[in-house]
């Protein structure tokens, strides 16, 4: 039996989404197709699954190439992706002021990821001059529109007062949004937050789901921060986060 989609079965972008999550495979025939036809969607997914190795070889070079299509036909996403290439160098060489580039052009079009992409080179001076002012507004900008990490980001400006005025209540309630929304990292300053206040058992089921969804890095960070944790019932989080973290370490 063949697996290779005909002409007259080119699916649309969210079909070929959908059907990545099934058949990753399968998926990546229908991708190939819909993007030698010319669908923008399909082109910009192709990337992604050369670049993840997703139901296809791995190749960075030729998923540069593919996001390079998609982007220079109006793929936002597409463009950030290229930024995201050049930011890490998948498929070629690592250059931070080329992707500043790709993702202002992102950014100023209004996609939320490139707004937090650019602001974080702004805030560390990667491939472009510090500008703490530029990146705290790019973050209010993508966490306006729902993104988690911004919020979270911006609740640190907002709790140390960089270049604006400490507002602990606005940093509160900013991580708050970042953890319900799902962020790992908003769900870890939103449990510091509510340990600060005394709600332990609270802040506890938000270090929970931290652990769940953290990063290798994050939780090799987060463990010593909570290893220093004067509550008890805090600091006893600090091995299962270490715990977590060698077992990530193994896999990777």
């Amino acid at each position: 039996m063949s697996f290779l989609l005909r002409r007259e079965e080119i699916l649309s972008g969210e079909q070929l989404s959908a059907m990545l999550g099934e058949s990753p495979a399968r998926a990546a025939q229908a991708i190939l197709l819909a993007a030698g036809e010319g669908e923008v969607e399909a082109q910009a997914l192709l990337g992604q699954i050369l670049l993840d190795g997703q139901g296809i070889a791995q190749d960075q070079p030729l998923a540069l190439r593919w996001f390079g299509i998609a982007a220079g036909r109006g793929h936002l996403m597409a463009r950030n992706m290229l930024g995201r290439c050049h930011e890490h160098g998948w498929g070629c060489s690592a250059d931070a002021a080329i992707a500043a580039q790709h993702y202002r052009i992102a950014a100023q079009a209004g996609l939320d990821w490139a707004m937090y992409n650019l602001a974080n080179l702004l805030a560390t001076g990667r491939g472009v001059a510090v500008d703490h002012q530029q990146a705290l507004a790019l973050y209010r900008r993508a966490a306006e529109l729902g993104h988690a990490k911004s919020m979270n980001l911006l609740g640190r400006y907002l709790e140390e007062g960089q270049v604006c005025p400490a507002d602990p209540l606005a940093a509160r309630d900013w991580y708050r949004r970042s953890a319900e929304a799902g962020d790992f990292r908003g769900q870890f300053s939103f449990a510091a937050v509510l340990a600060g206040e005394g709600r332990i058992d609270e802040a506890v089921d938000w270090l929970e789901k931290a652990l769940l969804g953290g990063n290798l890095n994050f939780l090799r960070v987060a463990s010593q921060a909570l290893f220093s944790a004067t509550d008890p019932g805090i600091r006893g989080m600090a091995s299962r986060y270490q715990l977590r973290a060698d077992e990530l370490s193994r896999t990777a």
